[in-house]
C-alpha cells in the first residue's frame, strides 16, 4: 500500500500540497502519479484534504495534527487500517508530484528482498547522483553510503567533503521515498526522536541514531521534492515540456 502523508501547514511554503500542478492540486497529482502501482491512501490532518481526496476518488484518513514527521503520520494510518505485520508500506511524500513510478517500484522491490532474505533492515529508501551545484542547496538532502549500499548518514550539509577539490564531483541526493513492513514501521515510530533528527530536521536519522539500518537503492530520476516557491517554479519549467 502507498500512503501519502499530507500535512496542510508548511513553514517554508504555506498550503503547498494544495497548489496547482498542471491542473491538479499537488497532493492529488502525486497520488495519481503512483496510483498504477498499488492502492493509494492519503493520511492528513485536514478535513479539506480529506474532502479533496474523495472528490478525486482517493481514500483518505484523518490523523492527529501533533505528529512530528510524515512517517509518524502514516504509522497512525496503517494502525487505523489494521494492516498485517508483513504488509509492505511505501511512504511517498505529498510534495513529489513528478516522482517516476520506476523509482517507487525500485523501493518496493528492495523491501520485498529484505522480507525474502530476512535482512536486518528497518527502512528502504533511494538516492540519485546530483551535481556539486545542486548539493549546495540544503533543501536537497545528501546521503553517505557504506560498501553495502546502506546509509551511514543523511545531511543538509554538502557531504562528503571533497578535500581534493575537483569540478565534476558528484553527490548522492536522497529522494524522500521510504519502504517498510508494517512491523518495521511500528518499530521505527516507537523510537524517540533523536538529537540528530531534531538538528537536521530529517526523520530518517532517528533510525541510524538508534543503530538501525537503512537500505538504499540507486535510481534515475528528474524529480525532486517541492519545498519552496522557487522549487515549484523550477519544476514547472522542467515538466511542462
Amino acid at each position: 500500500m502507498i500512503i501519502i502523508p499530507a500535512r496542510l501547514n508548511s513553514s517554508r511554503f504555506a498550503n503547498k500540497i494544495l497548489v496547482d500542478i498542471l491542473g491538479l492540486p499537488m497532493v492529488i497529482r502525486t497520488a495519481k502519479q503512483v496510483s498504477s502501482l498499488d492502492k493509494v491512501v492519503i493520511a492528513t490532518d485536514s478535513q479539506e484534504v480529506v474532502d479533496l481526496a474523495k472528490e478525486y476518488g482517493f481514500d483518505a484518513i484523518m490523523t492527529s495534527s501533533s505528529h512530528n514527521s510524515g512517517t509518524d503520520r502514516i504509522n497512525e494510518a496503517v494502525n487505523i487500517l489494521n494492516l498485517g505485520e508483513d504488509e509492505i508500506i511505501v511512504n511517498v511524500q505529498a510534495d513529489e508530484p513528478f516522482i517516476e513510478i520506476e523509482v517507487v517500484q525500485a523501493v518496493i522491490n528492495r523491501v520485498k528482498k529484505v522480507k525474502e532474505n530476512n535482512e536486518n533492515i528497518m527502512i528502504t529508501s533511494c538516492y540519485k547522483e546530483i551535481s556539486s551545484e545542486l548539493a549546495d542547496d540544503p533543501n536537497h538532502v545528501k546521503v553517505i553510503l557504506d560498501e553495502h549500499s546502506n546509509a551511514i548518514y543523511f545531511s543538509r550539509a554538502k557531504v562528503p567533503y571533497h578535500r581534493d577539490y575537483y569540478e565534476n564531483a558528484s553527490y548522492s541526493g536522497h529522494l524522500g521515498i521510504y519502504g517498510f513492513t508494517k512491523k518495521s514501521l511500528n518499530a521505527f515510530c516507537k523510537l524517540n526522536p533523536s538529537k540528530l533528527e531534531n538538528l537536521e530536521k530529517l526523520e530518517q536519522l532517528r533510525a541510524i541514531d538508534n543503530g538501525n539500518k537503512i537500505a538504499m537503492v540507486k535510481v534515475q530520476s528528474k524529480s525532486f521534492g517541492i519545498d519552496t516557491q522557487e522549487d515549484l517554479n523550477n519544476a514547472l519549467k522542467i515538466f511542462k515540456k
